[in-house]
């Protein structure tokens, strides 16, 4: 396997896991709308006996959110890292870069 078949395997992988991405954010639009509404129709002024109870309960709601788009941030950022080298292997990160220079190393060199 040539490193372009590489790069082609690993490319699909990622455009793959890219669209299951979608579809988990569209699912949890949907779940979102679902308990927006629900909300909407449950939560009123009568429901609750003080203030600090309601919005305890609408912040449990968003909390969840919140932690959903934390853990798909990081997952979108791993896989731009991994874009990232395949789109430039030979561009050295500047921390490495200068990691190798302590041995001696030019920045053209490259052990493979």
């Amino acid at each position: 396997m040539t490193r372009e078949d590489a790069y082609n395997i690993t490319l699909d992988a990622i455009a793959k896991l890219q669209w299951n991405v979608a579809m988990m954010l569209e699912a949890k639009a949907t779940e979102a709308e679902k308990v927006r509404n629900w909300v909407l129709h449950h939560i009123t002024n009568d429901t609750y006996d003080a203030h600090s109870e309601k919005l305890a309960a609408c912040l449990q709601f968003h909390e969840q959110n919140v932690e959903v788009i934390e853990g798909l941030t990081k997952l979108c950022n791993g896989l731009s890292r991994n874009l990232k080298e395949i789109i430039n292997p030979d561009k050295e990160d500047d921390a490495m870069s200068s990691f190798m220079s302590g041995f001696g190393a030019s920045s053209g060199d490259k052990s493979k």
